[in-house]
């Protein structure tokens, strides 16, 4: 070895690919962290989860319509389903879309036409199309929607996923089976927002969790998204860095609001 070569230790193959993966863990948003990955780990909805489990036992699977408010698990749900019916491999024979993003007629058109074309070779003979936020697409992307669907029902299964029904309109609707996701139960909201304290070591007070579930209003991507940015924000997190975290007055400020109108005069109130 000359004077000028240096000798560096082997550096073992998995030590980094395990630091990228805490790493990746870390800055996950927890929302996507602590996505359910079967669908039995789903939060609620049971009826609904059940009754796609039998579609996919029987091999049977039609379009789907799911709808509801958000962060009540609709995404969730489908890539749960895609997960149940091609394994590890399901990011090969999905195509998800945002229709809020992506709106309009080329959409459907172009990057679906060519998805749906392209064929499958998983045993189960079908691809999946995710087309999230479809309330946002226009009218004439929705027709052209339903006449893609008609032509390559064959080989494709979509789901379509919107907040606002009515917004979908009735020739697409007719063409899928439609379930409805209802804002989640604060106690079930409350079973995964503790997993998540406990296992982000998250330091918050009984009544920041009462604050925090009752301005998630069954909604968990928002409960675990204001929980992550207080956690991040706070070293403890009360009542008072909930409220303000996410810019909602605070219950005490109300009061003294209703109380000073109620008995004081209008200039003092005003004040």
């Amino acid at each position: 070895m000359s004077d000028h070569e240096m000798q560096v230790d082997e550096v073992p193959k998995d030590k980094g690919k395990e630091k990228e993966e805490n790493f990746r863990d870390d800055t996950l948003p927890w929302v996507e962290k602590y996505r359910p990955v079967t669908l039995s780990d789903v939060v609620s909805h049971h009826d609904i989860t059940s009754t796609i489990e039998r579609f996919i036992e029987k091999n049977r699977l039609p379009h789907l319509l799911f709808y509801g408010p958000p962060g009540t698990g609709k995404t969730s749900t489908i890539v749960a389903v895609a997960r149940r019916i091609y394994g590890n491999d399901y990011k090969k024979q999905i195509l998800e879309l945002n229709a809020s993003d992506d709106r309009g007629i080329e959409v459907v058109r172009e990057q679906i036409k060519q998805f749906a074309e392209t064929r499958t070779l998983f045993n189960k003979g079908f691809k999946l199309i995710i087309l999230d936020e479809a309330d946002m697409m226009t009218q004439a992307a929705q027709a052209a929607l339903r006449r893609v669907i008609e032509q390559y029902t064959r080989n494709v299964r979509f789901c379509i996923i919107c907040n606002y029904v009515n917004k979908i309109t009735p020739a697409i609707q007719s063409r899928c089976t439609r379930f409805r996701f209802s804002p989640l139960p604060i106690p079930e909201v409350q079973k995964r927002v503790d997993v998540v304290i406990e296992s982000e070591k998250v330091n918050i007070t009984p009544e920041g969790k009462d604050a925090l579930l009752k301005l998630s209003r069954g909604d968990m991507r928002r409960a675990l998204n204001v929980l992550q940015a207080c956690h991040a924000a706070y070293d403890r997190i009360d009542e008072s860095a909930i409220y303000t975290c996410t810019g909602n007055p605070h219950p005490s400020d109300i009061e003294t609001l209703v109380n000073s109108m109620m008995s004081d005069d209008f200039g003092t109130s005003y004040q």
